[in-house]
């Protein structure tokens, strides 16, 4: 029996991804972190004393936050998530403010937003010095949506809205951006294989935790759970903890 568990822990040490497949990762999107006040759509916004709750649910049961640029650490660390936003509204600033205050020495909240290139700086959305100071302060990766936010399955011009995005981003903030998030979550075998010449990770809206199975392409067929306006914290802790 002994060494029966000593040839188990071996194989954790030398195969740990083949160990840990089975390890279910919650992705979570968010657009807008703010009140609804009639203009948009209203599941796609989360208030700002919800974001808390849930972040401090999170917190308090010890999930660990991660980036893309950690993807490394979904196996090191105690229950890991990644939160994300998409689109880049300027609002995602609550969502900013509330890592702030809930930052202390055992808990590191960091958060995902996928901007649309040359939206940045528009009304209602974030401007280049936004961006700049959170991918500064280390609590938001700044990564692309795009350039102009198009369905990838219909287009041609993958290089403008891929590469020009990604070089855009990068230059306005300084550092690396390695993961797209597909519009309307829409892509193929097309899309993949020019979104691999840029990006190591794109994310999808196909609403299931991810469990690695070294299938192809996983990496750019991430799922994510939407968190809505309607989204009881409840219902949150559940997604959480992957029911």
């Amino acid at each position: 029996m002994k060494n029966a568990v000593c040839v188990i822990c071996l194989i954790s040490l030398i195969f740990p991804s083949h160990v840990f497949a089975e390890q279910k990762i919650p992705i979570l999107v968010y657009h807008s972190i703010d009140e609804f006040k009639g203009q948009g759509s209203k599941e796609l916004f989360v208030t700002q004393e919800n974001f808390e709750k849930q972040m401090k649910y999170l917190r308090d049961h010890g999930f660990t936050l991660l980036t893309f640029e950690q993807w490394r650490d979904t196996y090191k660390v105690n229950k890991p998530i990644f939160i994300t936003f998409d689109d880049g509204y300027k609002n995602n600033l609550n969502a900013y403010a509330i890592f702030q205050k809930l930052k202390n020495n055992r808990f590191q909240p960091t958060g995902t937003i996928f901007v649309i290139s040359d939206f940045i700086g528009r009304t209602s959305r974030l401007s280049a010095t936004d961006l700049k100071m959170m991918a500064d302060s280390g609590i938001m990766s700044i990564q692309s949506h795009t350039a102009t936010h198009p369905d990838l399955t219909k287009i041609n011009n993958y290089k403008y809205e891929l590469k020009q995005s990604k070089d855009k981003i990068q230059k306005t903030t300084g550092k690396p951006v390695i993961a797209l998030s597909y519009p309307y979550g829409n892509t193929n075998d097309k899309v993949i294989k020019e979104t691999k010449k840029y990006y190591s990770f794109a994310v999808t809206t196909t609403p299931e935790l991810f469990s690695e199975k070294g299938i192809k392409n996983e990496f750019y067929l991430l799922p994510r759970i939407y968190v809505k306006y309607s989204t009881t914290l409840e219902q949150f802790a559940k997604i959480a903890a992957g029911q």
